[in-house]
């Protein structure tokens, strides 16, 4: 197990507390979410039963989540982009919309050049002009989007959570 800080981890004040063995078993599952419980607990020094109890709590705080990542392109989504909006008045509402729409992988809110960041994925480009065009420019709010269309995926992780 790497070398980790015995304080634990606190989030922005509502978040839970997470202490060096618990960000031990998230890497150990990062690595492989179908990794045994009893080969996480051999990694971390915990029986199979205590990591099972911690993974348990981990999802009901939401800390993570488990699930299989696909290559959008390999399941039949060969167009990704990432929308830059610009929204007049309250964010929240237009957020939620989007956060509401299928297509829509990642809904942000940021400061900056843009109030919310998007990320897009579709079948094809007409799916994608649809989609900006008809569902997200003519919500109310949205002053104005700039898309930045993907020409290739050269990295794409989900290690972050436990550096």
């Amino acid at each position: 197990m790497a070398s980790r800080s015995a304080e634990p981890r606190t989030g922005n004040g509502s978040s839970p507390a997470i202490d060096a063995v618990s960000l031990a078993i998230i890497e150990q599952l990062q690595e492989d979410g179908r990794r045994p419980y009893a080969a996480i607990g051999k990694a971390v020094g915990l029986s199979e039963a205590a990591v099972r109890q911690r993974v348990q709590k981990l999802l009901d705080q939401n800390v993570m989540q488990i699930v299989a990542v696909t290559d959008p392109l390999t399941v039949g989504f060969r167009r990704q982009a990432m929308l830059g909006i610009n929204v007049e008045g309250d964010v929240d509402p237009v957020a939620d919309a989007l956060t509401a729409m299928p297509e829509c992988e990642y809904v942000v809110m940021t400061a900056g050049s843009f109030d919310l960041m998007v990320e897009i994925v579709c079948e094809d480009d007409d799916h994608l002009l649809d989609v900006i065009n008809k569902r997200i420019r003519t919500l109310p709010g949205v002053r104005s989007t700039e898309s930045f269309v993907y020409l290739k995926l050269k990295k794409q992780t989900y290690m972050w959570g436990t550096r």
